[in-house]
């Protein structure tokens, strides 16, 4: 089956780490159940769940300062428009790579659709409840 993008290995590879409130990570991972730590962190059973950045669009290196700004713009429009979601610091990893990220629980793939178009990315990592974690590509890629 051919690659969706070139970063498409990177993005199966990476760890999707998620800040927990007492201290250390759980870590989510494509293909793989998510982390009954971060499943107790869902509104309800089988309620949708997203990793999502706003650094990098595009999955092209930017400055700090403007990453830190999208990042900043990212949360904020998760907050007003999605307020029942729960928020939790992220870090997407592989390498030397570093990505500052958000774990959102409770929020559905058509939310997360619109807000990877908004900042520019090419994917997310989403699932529901605990089922195994998916990589899903932004229609950009395809077209």
């Amino acid at each position: 089956m051919p690659r969706a993008h070139p970063l498409e290995d990177l993005f199966l590879r990476a760890a999707y780490r998620v800040r927990l409130a007492h201290g250390g990570f759980a870590t989510i991972r494509i293909g793989d159940p998510l982390p009954a730590t971060l499943a107790g962190l869902l509104p309800w059973p089988g309620a949708g769940w997203g990793f999502i950045t706003a650094w990098n669009p595009r999955g092209e290196a930017r400055d700090r300062s403007a990453n830190r700004m999208a990042q900043r713009e990212l949360r904020e429009a998760l907050r007003s428009a999605y307020p029942e979601a729960r928020l939790h610091a992220g870090l997407g990893t592989l390498g030397d790579w570093r990505e500052p990220s958000l774990f959102v629980a409770g929020i559905g793939a058509s939310a997360l659709d619109a807000l990877m178009l908004r900042f520019d990315q090419l994917a997310v990592v989403s699932g529901r409840g605990p089922e195994a974690a998916t990589l899903r590509w932004s229609p950009t890629v395809h077209s």
